[in-house]
């Protein structure tokens, strides 16, 4: 599927996603990395878990906030397939996650580049690092592909 190689964390995030394909989830995987290590991985589960905040982002955070025993997760790094939506990147700014990669860009429903793009905001309690488009069109396709199937 990869056009190039990716980084390791985004190989995983997308494997996460496969798992939520195979969920009948939408397609998106959430990988956090601390010291070169993986705490944390998940894939897209809200109707499986019937939970609307069941978000690839929220579960690996929480997931790594367990792991560290730490609500903070200084020093982390989150890689995730698609553009993280507001409350994601609300929760991503409450853990202080220190840097955001992601692949596909979501002009509909992102909220980093696009929509609110919470980390630009007054407000907003901490600025990660973001990187984008790492696995852009990799991601792109797998969530084409995903609606496709369905349409």
């Amino acid at each position: 599927m990869n056009r190039w190689p990716l980084p390791d964390p985004m190989s995983l995030a997308f494997a996460e996603a496969q798992k939520a394909v195979e969920a009948g989830e939408v397609p998106i995987g959430a990988v956090v990395i601390k010291d070169g290590a993986v705490i944390a991985a998940a894939h897209n589960a809200p109707r499986g878990l019937h939970d609307p905040t069941a978000h690839a982002e929220i579960l690996a955070i929480r997931t790594a906030a367990q792991a560290l025993g730490n609500e903070r997760l200084d020093g982390c790094e989150l890689w995730v397939t698609l553009e993280p939506c507001a409350m994601c990147a609300g929760a991503i700014s409450h853990a202080r996650i220190g840097k955001l990669y992601y692949g596909a860009s979501d002009p509909k429903g992102g909220a980093v580049e696009h929509g609110a793009r919470v980390f630009e905001q007054e407000q907003c309690l901490h600025r990660p690092e973001v990187y984008s488009g790492i696995g852009e069109a990799e991601a792109a396709d797998m969530l084409r592909t995903f609606f496709a199937a369905r349409r």
